[in-house]
């Protein structure tokens, strides 16, 4: 997918900044700005509100997982209950989580 921005003059300074990080972290500019925008639209979510916002649940998919966790004996992780059910493949919960735990530490 190509996504094309148009900014001003007086917005430039921020795409400069855009490209500072893009050189120090080897990435493109493009990778730069979504790993903003993640941070922005995810930062402080729960795992399943990330999962929902990734399109691979629903709301009540969510909600049926979370029912279930409490009321389990063996105290199951969200998202061990989630492949369990076959609702999602391991790799969504890992996405998900790494998308968690990279913005835990900022949340301050």
């Amino acid at each position: 997918m190509q996504t094309t921005i148009y900014f001003s003059e007086d917005d430039k300074y921020l795409i400069d900044l855009v490209d500072q990080v893009a050189r120090r972290e080897r990435k493109s500019r493009s990778a730069v700005v979504l790993s903003i925008l993640e941070e922005h639209f995810e930062r402080g979510k729960r795992l399943g509100e990330i999962l929902v916002d990734m399109g691979f649940l629903g709301p009540k998919e969510v909600e049926r997982a979370l029912a279930k966790q409490k009321e389990a004996k063996d105290k199951k992780l969200f998202g061990e209950i989630l492949v369990e059910e076959g609702l999602i493949p391991p790799d969504a919960v890992e996405r998900a989580l790494a998308v968690q735990t990279r913005f835990r530490d900022l949340r301050s």
